[in-house]
């Protein structure tokens, strides 16, 4: 199975929030939707997910218009959405029945999930009596529920303790390993690219990168050092080489080494040939590995 959007655009108003979005996404290989908070992302999922309708584009699914009473969706919306004067088995099995599910699966999928997050002992108690991380769990359920073909989870790991993190993370897992279509969008960048083996950037409701995060980083790393010595500080290190015309003037530091950029036909063997003649006493001298972190400053300009 696949999702596809094409050429999706949507405004509010005057206010266009969306231009030409277009992405694919593989089932078995979840997708990383990454921007700043206001990009754009929210939008696409609500569209994705049929809370919103696009004014222009598609969202097909294995080629075809979705049709969302065929295509099971489990949506974990940034803005959790519960009933807090229900009960929480109560609320979960009407969300399951809502599915289409049958009485008795609801109530064994109802059931399963509850004592898999550790919740079965709070089923008869009200959402507004629960805490904050609690009542998030629950949210979570609910969208695990009923097996989703199309899974799209928006910030899911906010609220959770460590150990609810991990079995959700689990959860997550399963369902990439089942061949499902799972959506990521997090500020978490660790957890995207502990779990997505593509990534889609959106600014200002652009995309603006999108594509197999190795194949990225390996582009975003090209020509690229991180260097320190034991005998020269980090500054007189880079007015040497940047002397040389070995590397480019952008060098930065990052964590007491240099973060250079080789400059054109330079390699890495000239720059090691160079710090030893000029007997600079190396500490290190590997290639800069880029994390999605700086993968997503490098293209947005902030951290958040």
């Amino acid at each position: 199975m696949n999702l596809e959007l094409k050429h999706v655009n949507k405004s509010f108003g005057d206010n266009k929030v969306l231009t030409d979005i277009s992405f694919k996404v593989e089932s078995g290989r979840a997708f990383g939707f990454l921007g700043r908070n206001g990009a754009g992302k929210t939008t696409t999922m609500r569209i994705i997910t049929d809370v919103l309708s696009a004014d222009s584009g598609q969202v097909l699914v294995n080629g075809s218009p979705i049709n969302h009473d065929e295509v099971n969706i489990g949506y974990l919306p940034e803005e959790r959405g519960l009933y807090s004067n229900e009960k929480v088995f109560t609320q979960l099995y009407y969300f399951a029945r809502l599915k289409g599910t049958d009485r008795r699966s609801a109530l064994q999928n109802v059931r399963y999930w509850l004592d898999r997050f550790d919740l079965a002992k709070y089923k008869n108690r009200k959402l507004s009596t629960l805490s904050k991380g609690l009542r998030q769990k629950v949210q979570i359920i609910s969208a695990l529920l009923n097996d989703p073909d199309i899974l799209v989870l928006d910030e899911p790991f906010s609220g959770l303790d460590p150990i609810n993190a991990h079995e959700l993370k689990l959860a997550v897992g399963e369902f990439i390993q089942n061949q499902k279509i799972v959506i990521f969008s997090s500020h978490l960048m660790s957890y995207v690219e502990e779990f997505c083996r593509d990534v889609c950037v959106i600014e200002e409701g652009r995309i603006i990168l999108n594509g197999d995060l190795n194949e990225i980083k390996a582009s975003m790393a090209e020509k690229k050092m991180l260097l320190n010595a034991n005998n020269m500080g980090i500054w007189e290190l880079k007015e040497l080489l940047e002397a040389e015309n070995l590397i480019y003037p952008d060098a930065v530091v990052r964590e007491f080494k240099l973060l250079v950029r080789l400059t054109e036909n330079v390699t890495k063997e000239d720059i090691l040939e160079f710090m030893m003649l000029n007997q600079i006493d190396i500490n290190c001298f590997s290639q800069y590995e880029p994390s999605l972190q700086d993968v997503f400053v490098s293209k947005v300009g902030v951290r958040e």
